[in-house]
């Protein structure tokens, strides 16, 4: 672009917020009730507030209950209430009951469509008089003079594939505020940035995530039970490898059918999105789907590190809340109620002190944060294997996580083994599989993603050259295997070699490439204000 300075529109508030999901709209509703006066804006990137939301989701109500009374008069279209949970352990062919764990018990939860939630939340905040403006996507922060944060820059709109102005570019507007709040949700290209800056997580261990995958099948009349809560451990991941499932039974003969699996994972060959599929065949599902249409599919990363990963959550001018901080519950698999939860303790902090200064020892002794505390060592116990993450599990709940000892974490890109290194198992990866999606492809149309082609690549790769030369030797290209959407592909050169090409319209916005990439060079930045899935109804 040129080096010219670009003429910038210039909003002003008293506070900004940085996504629009249960976090910042909880943020944005606190602030207006506790102090009408301020101007708030909350920013999402989606083409519209939900679009981008993402979420199992069962949710524990207590947050929400506090935050809006009245919300269960009129609750989203999908909001069903837990009836009964089971527990199974997969093997190949079998399904192996199980005790659930009592951290599992859904007894007075909601399984709900949090981006049918998040709607009436932005509803609600802009009933007080905040402006929530979907479409804006936050390209990078702002600074002041003093070094603090002051805002963020809208991206450029009409920029052509080589990040120069076409005929219909309009430059981003900047969005200033005397403090801003990032609900990016987890890994936001903004909170990455300031962690960086601020070195939020020197005290604390590399965040870790999940990716999870969901999809709503509409069924044949009778197989639903509305309210059952199903999750399930094992097959078809080995035992050194972090995975499990979910089936959300709702109504109208509808369900929920999801799977995460914990990006530590060591094996190159591994493929997330293939053992989501494996899962749907196997026998004590296949039949529960069959027969059945899917009518939607999404794919999103999930930080899972806990206690010990939480960065640092305030800065000068600037705060964490929600997934941005990684507030998720992970033995609970539920994090919508820490992010409300965490969203209006930040405004409460706000009002009363007038900055973020002393947010970040305020969460930590909330129930939000004592809640990660107390579980802090279950997941990392995973790491020697499901059977010592299980024994683990049950001394943490027994002793009520009081274990005199802290786990740690590593980032998950330092865990992939080399091809030479790791003896993958036989995954049947080429087993056949009845139920759709059968590809990647298939399913990022089951995403409603949409990116405009003339639009620069908002996944960047600093050395491409890295991944056709010493990444295929390594490591196999394994963005090839973790994305869950055909971003990354291998393909001839024209020259008896290979090189990277990055379908980038095809992106979900996952991450997983930002995370799992095994150098660390993949950076996921924000494409133009709208782009992206539409994740309908999950």
């Amino acid at each position: 672009m040129s080096a010219e300075p670009i003429e910038r529109d210039q909003m002003e508030y008293d506070v900004l917020i940085v996504g629009g999901g249960p976090a910042g709209l909880a943020c944005a509703i606190r602030l207006k009730q506790l102090k009408p006066e301020l101007s708030v804006c909350v920013l999402e990137k989606g083409a519209a507030v939900g679009a981008h939301s993402l979420s199992g989701c069962v949710m524990e109500p207590g947050p929400l209950d506090a935050l809006l009374p009245d919300w269960r008069k009129t609750p989203p279209a999908i909001c069903v209430p837990a009836t009964r949970d089971e527990f199974r352990l997969l093997t190949r062919t079998r399904a192996l009951w199980m005790p659930t764990p009592p951290q599992m018990h859904n007894e007075g939860n909601f399984i709900i469509s949090l981006g049918m939630l998040t709607p009436q939340l932005a509803q609600a905040a802009e009933a007080l008089g905040v402006d929530v403006f979907a479409g804006f996507a936050a390209a990078k922060p702002l600074y002041d003079d003093a070094g603090a944060v002051c805002g963020v820059q809208i991206g450029d709109m009409g920029l052509d594939k080589d990040d120069q102005p076409g005929p219909n570019y309009a430059p981003g507007p900047e969005v200033r505020a005397r403090t801003t709040v990032l609900a990016e949700g987890a890994r936001g290209s903004i909170t990455k940035q300031l962690v960086a800056k601020y070195r939020l997580d020197a005290d604390s261990c590399p965040q870790t995530y999940g990716l999870g995958f969901k999809e709503l099948w509409q069924l044949p009349e009778g197989r639903v039970e509305p309210g059952l809560i199903q999750h399930t451990i094992g097959w078809p991941v080995d035992s050194g490898t972090y995975g499990g499932s979910f089936l959300y039974h709702l109504d109208q003969n509808r369900v929920y059918v999801g799977y995460v699996a914990g990006l530590d994972y060591r094996d190159p060959r591994f493929r997330p999105f293939e053992a989501f599929q494996q899962f749907k065949n196997h026998p004590s599902v296949k039949p529960l789907l069959e027969g059945g249409e899917l009518l939607t599919y999404g794919a999103r990363t999930i930080a899972a590190g806990g206690w010990q990963s939480l960065p640092k959550v305030e800065m000068p001018g600037a705060m964490l809340v929600g997934c941005a901080g990684g507030l998720v519950n992970l033995p609970k698999i539920k994090g919508v109620h820490q992010a409300i939860r965490s969203g209006a303790l930040a405004a409460e902090h706000l009002v009363e002190h007038g900055s973020p200064a002393g947010y970040d020892a305020r969460l930590r002794a909330s129930p939000a944060g004592q809640e990660l505390r107390k579980v802090r060592n279950f997941k990392p116990a995973f790491k020697k294997g499901l059977w010592v993450g299980l024994l683990n599990g049950g001394l943490e709940t027994v002793t009520g996580g009081r274990t005199p000892w802290t786990l740690r974490n590593a980032a998950d890109y330092a865990q992939l083994q080399t091809l030479d290194a790791f003896a993958s198992p036989d995954r049947h990866w080429a087993a056949e599989r009845e139920l759709k999606p059968r590809d990647r492809a298939a399913a990022v149309y089951f995403a409603s993603t949409t990116h405009e082609e003339s639009q620069p690549a908002h996944l960047r790769v600093r050395d491409t050259q890295l991944c056709a030369e010493r990444c295929t030797k390594e490591f196999g290209n394994p963005c090839q295997n973790f994305c869950p959407a055909q971003v990354y592909e291998m393909i001839d050169d024209g020259q008896g070699g290979r090189r990277l090409q990055i379908n980038a319209a095809n992106c979900v916005h996952c991450k997983a490439c930002d995370i799992k990439d095994p150098y660390a060079q993949i950076t996921w930045t924000t494409p133009e204000g709208g782009s992206g899935p539409n994740y309908a109804n999950l």
